[in-house]
């Protein structure tokens, strides 16, 4: 029974030395001139903060963006056989213009259409003319002419089918593609 017990108290002791030796803590750090340095402050209320307002920074910048492709992708119509542009048609280039100088990165091309009145030769004519017209336009406000190509379907994709004015008034066009950015 002496012979249990000290074996028990052995294998008790040898736990608890174990166990103290496990339990140390590392010096503290210290700098080059052997200074504790104390320990790092991490406080997540500010990281959170800064994770939140980065967060909303790039929802915002995602959505400028958003509304950048809308205000570029806008069409611009023509009168019956006229490439000048529309006193409405000014306005919305310049909404694009101010979308392009905020977002450099985008470039786009610029498609002309006519509606099916006209031979094939003088409708892609006319809508070279109006693509033209358009990037004219946008070089004036001061659009780097480098970021903008044009092309002329004529009256190959028509936005409506139909043969009548309202139809036809919409397929007087410029579309505007954005290729990259």
């Amino acid at each position: 029974m002496l012979g249990r017990r000290l074996t028990l108290l052995m294998v008790t002791a040898l736990a608890l030395g174990v166990a103290a030796g496990c339990s140390r803590k590392q010096p503290p750090a210290t700098d080059d001139r052997g200074r504790v340095e104390p320990p790092p402050v991490t406080d997540t209320a500010d990281a959170d903060a800064d994770a939140e307002a980065r967060r909303r920074a790039e929802e915002e910048a995602r959505l400028a963006r958003e509304r950048a492709y809308g205000s570029i992708q806008d069409m611009i119509y023509f009168d019956f056989d006229r490439s000048d542009l529309s006193e409405e048609a000014r306005q919305t280039l310049q909404m694009k213009a101010e979308a392009l100088r905020q977002f450099p990165d985008i470039r786009i091309r610029i498609e002309g259409h006519a509606d099916e009145r006209g031979t094939v030769e003088y409708n892609l004519a006319l809508g070279e003319r109006r693509a033209d017209a358009a990037r004219a336009y946008l070089v004036d406000l001061g659009i780097d002419p480098d970021r903008m190509t044009t092309i002329s379907y004529g009256e190959e994709r028509p936005a409506v089918e139909g043969q009548n004015e309202a139809a036809w008034s919409q397929n007087r066009r410029d579309e505007f593609v954005i290729l990259g950015g």
